[in-house]
């Protein structure tokens, strides 16, 4: 076989390769229609929430359970609602901290019907989760993701919250998935 010949081979098995890959991925959304799903569930569930878009002086959050939700980042990736201020001391960097939570697919939220959750506030057999303020080097810190950190940032520890977390600030082992999250969080300084 000469040159262009194989060449011609090679050509025609990489556009067969090529179409195949093509024809199987049919089935599967783009990364852009996957965001594009994920800021439409972000929308209807903020859609029944009041929204502050900016921060208040001295961190002097309206509080409970009907509180607005606060935006913490300029692109709207994260939003904060306060239900409890709480009466700790304010957290300091590499600081162990543990928190309690229960997180919802917001994929899930139809505006109407409760969503499945999972996580370990409702029993104590799920035992406490922890990470390192601010330090990212840590897995065990990084792995939950920058949302889950930013409260303490402006709150004290005792602190209850709900955050809307987009995909790109939540777990890091799902980014990729790209799927929406409503988290209900306690923050604590030891172990409950």
């Amino acid at each position: 076989m000469n040159i262009s010949n194989r060449i011609s081979w090679l050509a025609v098995a990489a556009l067969t390769a090529f179409a195949a890959v093509l024809t199987a991925c049919d089935d599967d959304k783009s990364y852009a229609e996957l965001l594009e799903e994920e800021n439409k569930a972000v929308n209807l569930y903020l859609a029944d929430q009041t929204i502050e878009t900016t921060l208040p002086e001295d961190n002097d959050f309206i509080t409970g359970e009907d509180a607005p939700y606060y935006r913490l980042d300029n692109d709207g990736n994260v939003f904060m609602q306060v239900v409890k201020k709480g009466d700790g001391e304010m957290v300091q960097s590499d600081q162990l901290i543990y928190f309690r939570f229960m997180r919802y697919n917001l994929i899930n939220y139809d505006g109407v019907n409760t969503m499945p959750g999972e996580g370990n506030s409702d029993y104590v057999e799920g035992g406490n989760m922890s990470f390192r303020y601010q330090n990212f080097t840590l897995e065990s810190s990084s792995a939950w993701g920058m949302a889950i950190q930013m409260p303490l940032q402006y709150l004290p520890l005792n602190s209850e919250v709900r955050l809307v977390v987009k995909s790109q600030y939540g777990w890091t082992s799902e980014i990729s998935s790209v799927q929406p999250y409503l988290y209900h969080i306690r923050f604590y300084k030891s172990q409950i």
